[in-house]
């Protein structure tokens, strides 16, 4: 896999394109404020107060700032760290803890909390709450048994380690280097908690730009190009500290005559990006319209329609479609619940082999993705978690429906 990045700062955000083999698979985009004031980030450690309880739904409501409350699952508690206890039930208005956001706010919904922190490193995660030691799925075999052993002494009941899949390009010293640091980081935060007033903020996560540079696999990762040179100063700092190594990936690209926008056609793909019809090789095209419950990704035949009317023309379209929806899922960063309307297929055995494929295809994304099952009318239910705003969310600006070229740099 060839992977590129390419980050550029305009109207007033940081969007930052992740290409694999060409190909654009994510956009995100985040405020460009010099002070880093994104609201309240995914990681942001704060001291919240219980405001109140909902018991029927097993959830509370935790203030991390006057006025700002957040959703919390009270299965957490049972891990919280309190730092001001008010009742003896497992969590009781008024009590105060520390708490994590785990997921951004999304239209009128509150943002989640959670008491389960989690501490991200390139290779490693430590987890308060869960204790085991885990290492990916996606790491090879005898590299997942080696790793099991080595961080055995890591054991402990306050806190786990979850190896990441970029540990596969580095040596196990620097994995445990890293792990010592979050061990490190965990200790401070835990020891300076109860020291802390309410509304405390613990932990300010770092840019979101920078945390995608975390996240992002580093396997066939050569080249970050950065279209601006106080954010190549930001990011070149950060691989510096971190990440010394990949700091001779970084390019940076800010010719007044031939900017990184123009270079890329970043413009053309954002735009792409946000348009509700998505046409096929084929002839076929998807049309995407998310609702406030839900997402409709809906297959038709278009151009391809006087020649494809057979059973095999029909698969065709639909095998295109699946794996181009399970693209567009990705790139528009969709979550919750998504039906997709393929056209309907006659053989069994061809429905079967349908979903076998959107699933391998699902299956690429980084975030959790899964094909629940098929109704009875023909319609393909998928889950996705959700972490982050949805691509049209975070976007500042609208666009025309109509594109005004008709070639891009990058193919979507």
């Amino acid at each position: 896999m060839k992977r590129k990045i390419l980050i550029e700062k305009t109207e007033g955000q940081v969007r930052t394109f992740l290409l694999e083999n060409d190909i654009v698979v994510e956009i995100h985009c985040a405020s460009s404020d010099e002070k880093g004031t994104e609201g309240h980030k995914i990681g942001d450690i704060y001291i919240g107060k219980v405001k109140n309880i909902v018991r029927n739904i097993g959830a509370a409501f935790i203030e991390i700032e006057s006025g700002v409350n957040c959703y919390y699952d009270m299965k957490d508690a049972e891990n919280a760290i309190f730092t001001e206890k008010t009742g003896k039930k497992p969590l009781c208005i008024g009590d105060e803890l520390v708490v994590q956001i785990s997921r951004e706010a999304v239209k009128t919904k509150a943002p989640t909390v959670t008491s389960n922190i989690s501490l991200t490193g390139r290779y490693a995660v430590l987890t308060h709450g869960n204790t085991r030691i885990g290492v990916s799925s996606k790491l090879p075999r005898k590299m997942r048994d080696e790793y099991r052993e080595k961080l055995q002494s890591y054991q402990n009941d306050r806190f786990g380690i979850i190896v990441r899949t970029n540990a596969k390009d580095v040596s196990i010293r620097e994995v445990e280097e890293e792990i010592r640091k979050l061990k490190e980081e965990y200790e401070r935060i835990t020891s300076a908690a109860p020291t802390r007033t309410c509304f405390s903020c613990l932990k300010s996560a770092p840019p979101s730009y920078i945390t995608d540079l975390k996240n992002v696999y580093t396997e066939g990762l050569d080249e970050i190009v950065i279209g601006d040179a106080e954010l190549y100063a930001r990011i070149h700092s950060f691989f510096t500290a971190e990440f010394p190594d990949g700091a001779g990936m970084l390019r940076l690209c800010d010719d007044p005559d031939f900017p990184l926008g123009k270079r890329y056609g970043t413009e053309t793909i954002l735009e792409k990006a946000l348009r509700e019809k998505v046409w096929l090789r084929n002839g076929g095209y998807l049309v995407i319209q998310p609702t406030e419950a839900l997402t409709v990704i809906d297959v038709n035949s278009g151009k391809s329609i006087g020649k494809e009317k057979n059973e095999a023309g029909i698969m065709k379209i639909n095998l295109e479609a699946a794996r181009e929806a399970a693209h567009q899922i990705r790139l528009r960063n969709l979550s919750g619940i998504i039906i997709v309307d393929f056209i309907n297929l006659e053989d069994k055995e061809n429905t079967a082999a349908l979903l076998r494929e959107f699933r391998r295809c699902l299956a690429q994304d980084p975030i959790q993705a899964t094909l629940v099952d098929i109704t009875p009318l023909n319609l393909v239910e998928v889950t996705r978690k959700k972490v982050r705003k949805p691509l049209y969310e975070t976007v500042q600006r609208r666009y025309n429906s109509e594109p005004r070229v008709s070639e891009e740099s990058i193919p979507m």
